[in-house]
């Protein structure tokens, strides 16, 4: 048994997690001596729970192995472990990193330039809006968009990459091979077509909510910055903002409306010293460290706009509207503003949301 695949082993069985697995190896003073030990060996080191050490015993055989490795391979799943040297420099320096990577996807060279985004579940059109913006902004500098593929900013983050061509990964706080949520099966295999789905635990691990604040370290840990969009005071994103701080990583907040429990967290956050930004340029001039590897970026097709559409586009400029409220700001009634939305959005400068709601298509 080579390193690697004794970490894949032992990231497998049941109740041994990262602390176990390095306690372990400082008792036995190798990966391969805790395979050879014997079971009383393993019985005696006082290390493991009971419910471990029956788990560990008990998977140390070679049909446990090869059912292990046939899973990985029969699921197209590629593993990198802290041995291996494909695995992430950033990753590699936070404390306790995970053993084992399984990955749905590639990591290639110029993933290194990447930035987390997250947010809010239940995010805001408002939140929304700015974590597509900031996206896609990022995106077309060429940098790689991190996040949780939960739903609202985390999944807006994820279309946002995608939709600008750019490259993102999502991590899972369960197996790579559970789609979690269900309802963001499309967007599964989007980002696998185009970066990849991470996770350190084994396949087949059910989303228990244990699981989501280990798995928010990663996220941090892989990238430069975490950029926090929408969260409330006490929330899963500010996890994430707190693990990057401690990894000595820039934290970035969207500062939101005073009067929203969803911009509790970032205003807080700001307050603390978070860097404040708006858009993705916000964040490349903090980034120095960027500015020799990122991207230019795409500037859009300038179209001809009539006086009306460019007051319909300038009121859009502040936020996500509703077509009453665009009619009220722009003073064009509402028969003529729906077909100056309908030709903008095919121009494609803006697109509609749900609820008639439109934003500008940054």
């Amino acid at each position: 048994m080579k390193d690697r695949d004794i970490l894949i082993w032992l990231n497998s069985i049941n109740q041994i997690g990262t602390r176990s697995i390095e306690k372990l190896n400082q008792y036995f003073g190798s990966l391969k001596n805790i395979w050879d030990a014997s079971n009383s060996e393993i019985n005696s080191c006082g290390i493991l729970s009971n419910i471990a050490m029956k788990n560990l015993t008990m998977s140390k055989n070679d049909n446990y192995i090869n059912k292990i490795f046939s899973k990985i391979e029969k699921e197209h799943v590629k593993t990198i472990t802290i041995v291996d040297k494909e695995y992430p420099e950033q990753l590699k320096n936070i404390y306790l990193p995970p053993k084992v990577l399984y990955i749905k996807g590639d990591m290639i060279k110029e993933d290194e330039i990447c930035l987390a985004m997250v947010g809010a579940r239940k995010a805001t059109y408002y939140g929304k809006w700015v974590a597509e913006k900031i996206s896609k902004g990022l995106s077309r500098y060429g940098i790689t968009i991190i996040s949780g593929l939960a739903r609202g900013i985390d999944t807006v983050s994820h279309r946002g990459a995608l939709e600008s061509q750019g490259r993102t990964f999502g991590v899972l706080g369960c197996g790579v091979d559970i789609i979690y949520p269900k309802s963001n099966k499309k967007l599964y295999d989007q980002i696998i077509n185009n970066g990849g789905i991470i996770s350190e635990y084994p396949l087949g691990t059910e989303p228990v909510p244990g699981n989501f604040p280990q798995r928010n370290r990663i996220i941090s840990g892989l990238a430069r910055g975490v950029i926090v969009v929408e969260a409330k005071k006490k929330s899963g994103s500010l996890i994430t903002a707190n693990f990057a701080l401690d990894q000595g990583k820039d934290v970035f907040a969207v500062p939101g409306n005073i009067n929203s429990l969803y911009s509790e967290g970032t205003n807080e956050l700001i307050k603390d010293g978070a860097k404040l930004i708006s858009d993705a340029k916000d964040v490349i001039g903090e980034m120095i460290h960027f500015k020799d590897v990122i991207k230019d970026t795409v500037v859009k097709n300038d179209y001809l706009l009539s006086e009306e559409e460019k007051r319909v586009v300038d009121t859009l400029k502040y936020g996500p509207l509703h077509c009453d409220m665009i009619s009220y700001n722009t003073n064009i009634n509402m028969t003529n503003l729906i077909s100056i939305l309908t030709i903008l959005e095919i121009k494609g400068i803006i697109k509609q949301m749900s609820g008639k709601i439109f934003i500008i298509n940054n």
